[in-house]
């Protein structure tokens, strides 16, 4: 199936019927408690925002209803940038990343590099459960998830494909391009720009518990066996039940020098306000960042994008970026909204 919507109804029923892969490791759920219950994601996880807070309502755990919202855009081929149909790396393949944790158990789990497999985020979350490890990477992480259930399926559309090709073709090897009237206007726009994305949820329930995923098919046209910052626990996603959870999207590297999660969730446990702490650990970053001249653009400031979304344990959200114009979706437990992120930079 390559239709978006196929794929999302079969992924309903699937649920339904106990078969898909996100049954598997899945919590039991507990009757509702007292608390409002919030949920923050990217702005490519609105869509299903309504659907994910009606289970916390009815008492889904709150990484199972994580997992459940990012498990649509997993299996949506129009996002280039996460899971199916996501940009293969420089040989054509897609390696997917992904990293959860959860609250009540200060538990997690994580796999990077892992091809083949729709769901990662799911199976990070038996790598939680059914391992005594975190993080499974490359032909491990496959063979693990193979084991448990997961079938083994081409993530490469034909869409993304072409955009490989094309951009392979524009690198001045002996690949020779396809003339232009032959080449959809989106594909030629695609490979000029490359994707570069993820998608991240925080989940806060009726409880009061957190949980979190990030899941990516991350940089586009990467070196194979490139792992970003979505699967490292601290960089792209970090979380303490007691404070609150936080997770990014953007350049992964500029995370993994800084373990800008864990200094997010950091700066709330010594008391700041969730958009205070966003806010001083970006300023942290675009500091540090500066003295490499990879990271700035010739006018001092970061040539690079990243974006975070956090919820506190008493529900505060909030989100900020580096460079202005991101935007993050939330439910508030009233309606689902898109949020404007706080910037550094205009």
């Amino acid at each position: 199936m390559t239709d978006g919507l196929n794929r999302r109804s079969f992924l309903t029923a699937s649920a339904a019927a106990g078969l898909s892969p996100l049954a598997i490791g899945a919590m039991p759920r507990k009757p509702a408690g007292a608390g409002s219950p919030v949920i923050v994601a990217s702005g490519n996880g609105f869509r299903y925002l309504d659907e994910a807070m009606e289970k916390l309502r009815q008492g889904t755990d709150p990484l199972d209803a994580a997992i459940e919202l990012v498990a649509h855009v997993e299996a949506d081929p129009n996002d280039r940038s996460v899971g199916y149909g996501g940009i293969p790396n420089e040989d054509g393949v897609v390696e997917l990343d992904s990293a959860v944790m959860h609250g009540p158990t200060h538990g997690a789990g994580a796999v990077a590099s892992i091809r083949d497999i729709m769901h990662p985020a799911a199976v990070a979350r038996l790598v939680m459960q059914r391992t005594k490890h975190v993080l499974l990477v490359g032909e491990g992480a496959k063979r693990f998830a193979l084991a448990h259930g997961f079938k083994e399926e081409n993530l490469l559309t034909d869409e993304a494909r072409e955009v490989w090709l094309r951009n392979k073709e524009r690198q001045g090897t002996y690949w020779v391009p396809a003339p232009d009237d032959k080449v959809a206007a989106h594909i030629k726009q695609e490979a000029d720009n490359l994707t570069t994305g993820t998608i991240h949820c925080s989940a806060l329930d009726t409880h009061g518990d957190l949980g979190c995923v990030t899941t990516t098919s991350g940089w586009g046209m990467k070196i194979p066996g490139r792992v970003g910052d979505s699967p490292i626990l601290g960089a792209g996603l970090y979380l303490d039940n007691a404070v609150g959870s936080c997770g990014s999207t953007g350049l992964g590297e500029i995370n993994l020098l800084n373990c800008s999660c864990y200094l997010i969730i950091d700066e709330m446990r010594r008391g700041k306000h969730v958009k205070d702490a966003l806010v001083a650990s970006l300023k942290h970053i675009a500091e540090v960042t500066s003295r490499n001249p990879r990271y700035r653009g010739e006018d001092g400031k970061p040539n690079y994008g990243v974006t975070f979304y956090a919820v506190s344990k008493d529900g505060q959200y909030a989100g900020a970026n580096m460079v202005g114009g991101a935007r993050m979706a939330v439910h508030d437990g009233k309606e689902a909204k898109m949020v404007d992120c706080v910037p550094i930079f205009e």
